[in-house]
């Protein structure tokens, strides 16, 4: 996404788009939560119908592609940051930043994010 003219950013981290679909499943409840818009070490962007609860802790996984022959499968903590309705009727632009991964899945969340391609 590009910063408007005169407006400072304040992501601490360069995120990278999704150029596929990416869902984002909440664990506790089995549903997804919507699809990954961008994501970096520290937070993520994501579109779907689900307005999140303001400031809500989830558990999520998802599937990042293009490290191995199939997806893998992470699982982040997330907190909700900010919500707005997004141009399409029913879709909800969400803003979360990462409370809590694991070593393991760090490791594969920072090999995504070194490959080319995507960078907002």
């Amino acid at each position: 996404m590009n910063t408007p003219a005169g407006s400072v950013e304040q992501r601490r981290a360069q995120r990278k788009r999704a150029n596929y679909s990416v869902v984002v499943m909440d664990v506790i409840n089995d549903r997804p939560l919507g699809h990954l818009g961008n994501l970096s070490a520290t937070g993520l962007l994501l579109i779907g119908p689900v307005r999140p609860r303001g400031e809500a802790i989830y558990q999520v996984s998802l599937s990042l592609p293009g490290l191995a022959a199939a997806p893998l499968a992470i699982e982040l903590g997330i907190q909700e940051q900010w919500h707005d309705d997004a141009a399409t009727p029913g879709q909800i632009w969400s803003g979360f930043r990462i409370l809590s991964v694991s070593p393991a899945d760090a490791a594969v969340l920072e090999a995504w994010l070194a490959l080319p391609g995507g960078k907002d």
